[in-house]
């Protein structure tokens, strides 16, 4: 029976009907065939392109993700160097200790609760920190504590199975150990991890998130050198993250070791002297520029540093009103008092204002310019002499009349006042020397000559730090041959800055200073040491007028005059130079000199013992446990 399509034409026959209606059905079958074909060439080709992608063009990066399946990079950092005093004794080491850290391939932000809780870290603090570093090389791990605790590491190796939290792991590190009681704290320095504004300078360019790197004093100063390179390596682990095999270690090659300059035992007799008190003090060898100490008070722990400084004890540090941070040596400037007052003879016997026999009448004040200038004390006629040893203040105001300023100023900046001294720390002050186109420069008015007075006796706007104040006597007594103070063991021995002075203008001022020490009548008698020639210089410096002090003195405690000593030995071609400031001294003589011979008497008892091979090591001389 042929069937009848009712779109069939009426004159159209049977049988071209039936062809018409077999060939359009086959067409239709054929187009169905042909369309499949295509679906299943388009899924071969898809298929190809994948596996040539997966094979060919990301082989590496897969077989990377592969490999890393089983695989597993475990840092090693480099310890850092050694620091030594300058007879070799170990005052900077390292210790073992173990860190925590988070692999980002296995991270899961929802753990780190759990992770905070049983580290003890904060959880806000914890979150930022992740962030911070997914943003750098996903392959990086995240330190996230230190100096682990055994309840710490009990907790990590409970947890860090892949039901727990396997993004946990502890590699073991070096730590700095720093002298106990923040002995030389502030020349050491002390370490920490690289800040983001450090690592976008040029001078961290090198380092990543999480590297630690030197952030005060030497620490800082010779990063690169006590910088070693990392190393790392590499195992097999197995499905749960345990290590079943090690391919290999390329080992840590160790930062370089640092010798200084300083003497342990020196420095430990310095510290100790400045027990409880604020200011400074430098000793230094002035025939190389050798610093052989340097204390500032109050100091700070390094080894507070050394792991990681929560924000809130870095605010307590950072807003304490002693300002421990502050290296009191290199940065605090201070008016240096009467201990000026021999660079003030030396411009006045080389600009042949004063003689040894120029003399002046002190009543205990005398009037200048409308205004009296006091004293002291009566020290009745004085002359160069007796007026340096006595101290006497309206000998020098007589005497810084007659200079001017900017010849005053001149023979003060040869000898170094108003400049950096260079030596090898961060942060050092210029301190100021003013003169009369200083004060034009900045206060847009003319130098009045009473103001010389002042600077004549060490005050007004003269301000010098104690490391400037020790290389400029110490220069001074060498026949005015200054070196740069510098706290490298191994540092060649620069050539100095010299200047053309009379030996005899010389002489003269170190005979008085040798009378400050050991004259009747001298200021600075509590620094002699029998059988040593000591020369040396007391100062009183006020930090605030009389008229403030004396109007308010309940208002103004603490801001008493600071007593400053700077003395040298032997008298002839000496071997050190200290200088002592104590804040709030009131007399250098009693508060300030008595420092400095205690620093002296060490060091020529030393010289004498130099025979001992093995001196024993100073109480100070540990590390904490």
């Amino acid at each position: 029976m042929i069937p009848v399509s009712p779109e069939r034409q009426p004159e159209e026959s049977s049988g071209t009907y039936v062809r018409r209606w077999l060939r359009d059905d086959t067409q239709s079958f054929l187009g169905r065939i042909a369309a499949f074909q295509y679906i299943i060439a388009a899924v071969f080709l898809f298929l190809i392109l994948g596996f040539w992608g997966l094979q060919v063009r990301d082989h590496e990066v897969n077989s990377e993700l592969a490999e890393r399946n089983r695989i597993k990079t475990v840092p090693m950092p480099a310890p850092r160097g050694k620091i030594l005093d300058r007879d070799g004794r170990v005052i900077v080491d390292n210790h073992s200790s173990f860190t925590v850290m988070l692999t980002q391939e296995d991270l899961d932000l929802d753990h780190l609760p759990q992770i905070a809780q049983g580290l003890g870290l904060d959880l806000d603090e914890l979150k930022a920190r992740v962030a911070r570093f997914s943003k750098g090389a996903k392959y990086r791990p995240i330190p996230i504590k230190s100096e682990l605790t055994p309840g710490d590491l009990a907790f990590v190796e409970a947890h860090r199975d892949p039901d727990s939290f396997p993004e946990m792991e502890i590699i073991e590190t070096q730590k700095r150990l720093y002298p106990q009681f923040g002995q030389a704290a502030h020349v050491l320095g002390y370490v920490g991890e690289v800040s983001e504004a450090e690592l976008n300078s040029i001078q961290f360019a090198k380092y990543s998130q999480g590297n630690t790197i030197g952030k005060y004093g030497l620490e800082r100063q010779y990063n690169d050198w006590l910088t070693g390179i990392d190393g790392q390596r590499r195992v097999v682990v197995d499905s749960v993250g345990r290590e079943r095999e090690v391919l290999d270690n390329q080992e840590a090659e160790p930062g370089k070791n640092l010798q200084l300059t300083l003497d342990w035992d020196l420095q430990a007799i310095a510290e100790l002297s400045m027990e409880g008190k604020r200011g400074a003090v430098v000793a230094i060898d002035p025939r190389n520029g050798e610093v052989l100490a340097m204390v500032s008070r109050p100091g700070f722990d390094p080894n507070a540093f050394a792991g990681k400084l929560r924000a809130t004890d870095w605010n307590v540090i950072a807003t304490d009103p002693n300002t421990p941070m502050l290296n009191r040596a290199i940065q605090g400037t201070y008016a240096p008092g009467s201990t000026f007052k021999p660079l003030v003879a030396i411009a006045g016997l080389e600009t042949g204002e004063l003689t040894e026999s120029t003399s002046a009448f002190c009543n205990g004040a005398a009037n200048w310019y409308g205004r009296a200038f006091h004293c002291h004390m009566r020290h009745g006629q004085v002359n160069l002499h007796s007026g340096l040893v006595e101290s006497c203040d309206v000998f020098f105001y007589a005497a810084g009349d007659k200079i001017n300023i900017d010849r005053m100023a001149q023979y003060a900046e040869v000898a170094g006042l108003g400049h950096k001294t260079g030596i090898d720390l961060p942060g050092e002050s210029e301190g100021l020397m003013p003169n009369s186109k200083w004060k034009l420069r900045t206060q847009r008015e003319r130098w009045y000559p009473g103001e010389t007075m002042s600077v004549a006796i060490g005050q007004g706007a003269v301000e010098v730090s104690p490391l400037q104040l020790a290389v400029a006597m110490g220069g001074m007594a060498m026949g005015a041959h200054w070196y740069q103070p510098h706290l490298i063991r191994t540092a060649a021995k620069s050539e100095p800055r010299s200047a053309d002075w009379n030996p005899l203008s010389i002489q003269t001022v170190v005979s008085a200073m040798y009378g400050v020490v050991n004259e009747d009548g001298g200021t600075g008698g509590s620094a002699r040491i029998p059988g040593v020639t000591v020369s040396g210089k007391t100062g009183s410096a006020q930090r605030v007028s009389n008229d403030t002090f004396h109007a308010n003195s309940a208002g103004v405690k603490g801001l008493e005059d600071n007593g400053v000593f700077v003395g040298f030995a032997p008298r002839d071609n000496p071997e050190i130079v200290v200088v002592a400031l104590v804040e709030a001294g009131l007399h250098g003589g009693t508060a300030s000199a008595p420092i400095a011979r205690d620093v002296m008497k060490a060091y020529f008892d030393k010289q004498t013992r130099s025979a001992v091979k093995n001196p024993v090591e100073t109480a100070f001389f540990r590390h904490p446990r």
